[in-house]
């Protein structure tokens, strides 16, 4: 993946808090909603009730689907991201922990009850973006980027 949209990509990422995620419902429709997340490089982790339905929605079918965008003032201005992946339940003490420290990193606030000690009826998931396209009307309206493996570092296809 080139390095300047892999930086593009880091920025969205760290500067963001939220994200809509679609996850895969039991009768085939899509369900969006939207979670704070934190992110290692680009892998993306969030955390919910370990019984909610996006939840079981993933654990029957990991392919989800992400978005994420900056606050913008007017159209031009637009910057985000839109990733295809398949995210899972963290099950990995370290990994937890990890996941933990990394949204308590950025939700200090919000999320210190949940980030450390046992996380009883809290389930961890992590998100490994396989498409993402990034959008940046800056460069004109509708301008994206599309990187494919990118978990792989792989290269854009097209501009």
């Amino acid at each position: 993946m080139d390095a300047r949209l892999r930086d593009e990509i880091l920025s969205i990422l760290d500067r963001a808090s939220d994200m809509t995620l679609a996850t895969v419902r039991q009768d085939g429709y899509p369900q969006a909603t939207t979670v704070s997340f934190a992110n290692d490089g680009l892998d993306i982790y969030f955390g919910c009730s370990e019984d909610s339905q996006k939840a079981r929605n993933i654990r029957r079918n990991g392919k989800v689907s992400v978005t994420v965008n900056l606050p913008y003032a007017d159209w031009g201005e637009i910057r985000g991201i839109s990733a295809g992946g398949r995210a899972t339940c963290v099950t990995d003490p370290q990994e937890i922990e990890r996941a933990g420290q990394l949204l308590l990193g950025k939700f200090p606030q919000g999320i210190a009850e949940y980030a450390s000690g046992p996380h009883v009826g809290v389930a961890f998931f992590k998100v490994v973006p396989t498409v993402i396209s990034v959008l940046d009307y800056r460069k004109g309206f509708g301008h994206r980027d599309l990187v494919t493996g990118a978990s792989a570092a792989c290269a854009p296809l097209d501009r």
